[in-house]
């Protein structure tokens, strides 16, 4: 049944109302007037963004995105693009058994009951749809990310050998003129390759590994290969970002960059019905008749929010998310009076906070010969766990220590065998980041630890401990190595354990560690529809989210590379096509 309008929400939408009607009153002329009415407008380039302006367009519908940033793509064209959606066409032609019910089992087991049922159901329905829309509407083709564990494989249907794809290789030259404006990358490629997010891993055992090797080769020969027939080759979030856009291009549907929106438009019975935004510098009415989807991203770069949201200590110089996510879309929600969920909760991961800007520490913390520890010498958590974790655990530690501060401590004969960032085995590391404290060196493990500000018995103890479990090949503290996925990103040369290695060898070197982040996870509720909810569980009528500016179908986990991504282009897909079936609004 319908839910009875709050006097609130009416005078809202009166007063958007009349704003809306002196806005488009200052337009110069009826024509420009109608060229600002679309069926629907999406807030944000990125991948939950185009995926429902896509999906949406395909149906017939007159589409426009709007993006804030002089780039498009947002978060996903700086990300490696990985995207969890179980059994979808792509999984199943590289011969991925897995059925609905495993799938089921696993993100329950993962996700818990924070989630409504609904909503995780229509993700796992939904998602493998949205790919084979995906392809049938794009360029983009996918491969399988094999080998890449389930981030909990041991749970119920759980996938050992992973359920993740990411992008193939995409040829640039298909956006012709709007490949200059394509969001960077987060961390460029190295030069010379054509490398995919499932092979990295083995760029940082190819000087060790015969298999690191030959797929580094294998890299450049793809590049040579490009170059020789003139294309412009990307990988992960670049040819995922490129490839949605060039399906928009296809679609006819516009993206209009540098325009920031100033908040939402209301019809008289509290609808939405159009965003009021920034275009070439003016105010601007652009009116939806059916709707409008915020896929603006997360608040990551807004510090009011995540001081007000988020554990302490807190700060936006740590998150490695796009700068111009700073909660735009969630505020805008908010005043239209929708409910707020897992606002205290991202994609936490720990970094590196480099000179140049915080690096995500992903294969350097599991590769064998390093352990983290806090700011007591003792370690805290299993160094190998899923980056989430690795964050819930600093700050639970946090509680105890009254320091979120921590170290990954590395000895030479890990520098030896393995890239760290871009540097490669054996050559020194840049000199700005000692300068900047951020690593420091020292013959000893107690002169390391009085550079680091830690107690040197405590580091002496604990490395010395550590060691005893490598050389026996099991972590009887942490259980480092006893999951699948903690020898993702290891040594299989490394024996006992391909995940352990003892730290003997000087000099020594630690790194400072922080609670970062790849965006914020928390935002606008909604249903398995994608529409926006207010708290009492009503519908905002013509608003859909997705993407971080929405609360996660995740909860407080993360079940596999590329759960970010997954439920956001499937929730764009649910969003497009729903407001495909309403009923334009008058």
């Amino acid at each position: 049944m319908p839910v009875s309008r709050t006097r609130r929400q009416v005078l809202q939408g009166a007063a958007s109302a009349a704003l809306t009607t002196s806005v488009m009153g200052s337009l110069s002329s009826p024509a420009q007037a109608a060229e600002d009415t679309f069926d629907v407008v999406v807030i944000g380039s990125g991948a939950a963004g185009m995926t429902a302006a896509l999906s949406a367009a395909k149906r017939g519908l007159r589409v426009v995105v709007i993006e804030k940033a002089d780039k498009f793509g947002g978060s996903t064209a700086r990300s490696g693009a990985g995207i969890w959606i179980r059994n979808n066409e792509v999984l199943q032609k590289a011969g991925v058994t897995d059925t609905p019910e495993q799938a089921a089992a696993y993100l329950d087991a993962v996700v818990g009951p924070i989630v409504p049922p609904e909503r995780k159901a229509t993700y796992l329905q939904q998602g493998p749809a949205m790919i084979s829309f995906i392809l049938r509407n794009t360029p983009l083709r996918f491969r399988w990310m094999e080998g890449y564990s389930d981030y909990y494989p041991e749970l119920p249907g759980g996938k050992p050998n992973g359920a993740s794809i990411e992008p193939d290789q995409f040829d640039g030259r298909l956006l012709g003129k709007e490949l200059a404006n394509l969001n960077p990358p987060y961390l460029a490629t190295p030069p010379g390759v054509v490398i995919f997010g499932g092979e990295y891993k083995w760029l940082n055992l190819a000087a060790v590994s015969a298999k690191g090797a030959l797929i580094a080769a294998n890299a450049v020969a793809r590049y040579a290969e490009a170059m020789l027939k003139g294309q412009i080759p990307l990988t992960m979030g670049q040819a995922l970002a490129a490839g949605l856009r060039a399906g928009l291009l296809q679609a006819n549907v516009p993206v209009w960059l540098n325009t920031p929106l100033i908040d939402l438009q209301f019809d008289a019975n509290g609808r939405v019905n159009g965003v009021l935004v920034n275009k070439n510098g003016n105010p601007t009415v652009i009116r939806a008749t059916r709707g409008v989807v915020m896929a603006a991203g997360g608040f990551e770069h807004n510090l009011k929010m995540r001081l007000d949201y988020q554990q302490h200590p807190i700060t936006t110089d740590w998150t490695v998310g796009t700068k111009t996510n700073t909660g735009d879309g969630i505020q805008a929600g908010q005043r239209a009076g929708a409910a707020l969920d897992l606002m205290d909760d991202a994609w936490w991961g720990p970094v590196i906070p480099l000179p140049e800007g915080p690096y995500f520490v992903l294969a350097e913390r599991t590769l064998p010969g390093s352990i983290m520890v806090n700011s007591q010498g003792q370690r805290f958590v299993n160094e190998a766990a899923p980056y989430t974790d690795f964050v819930h655990a600093t700050y639970k530690q946090a509680l105890v220590s009254q320091d979120v501060n921590a170290w990954m401590v590395v000895d030479q004969r890990y520098r030896n065998r393995y890239l760290f960032k871009e540097t490669l085995p054996f050559l020194p590391l840049p000199q700005r980041w000692y300068d900047a404290g951020v690593v420091v060196k020292d013959l000893t493990l107690e002169g390391l630890a009085t550079k680091m500000g830690v107690p040197p018995a405590a580091l002496r103890n604990t490395v010395q401990r550590f060691n005893g479990f490598a050389d026996a090949g099991k972590d009887l503290d942490f259980h480092r190595g006893d999951s699948v996925y903690d020898h993702y990103y290891t040594d299989p040369a490394v024996r006992p354990s391909s995940s352990l290695a003892a730290l003997r060898h000087a000099p020594f070197y630690a790194f400072k560690i922080r609670p970062g982040d790849l965006g914020t996870k928390g935002g606008l509720r909604t249903d398995a529809r994608a529409r926006v909810l207010r708290d009492d569980g009503s519908v905002i009528e013509g608003l859909y989210a997705a993407g971080n500016n929405s609360a996660s179908v995740m909860g407080h986990s993360y079940a596999g590379a590329g759960s970010t991504i997954g439920p956001a282009m499937t929730f764009g897909y649910v969003a497009g096509n729903d407001l495909a079936d309403q009923a334009p609004s008058v």
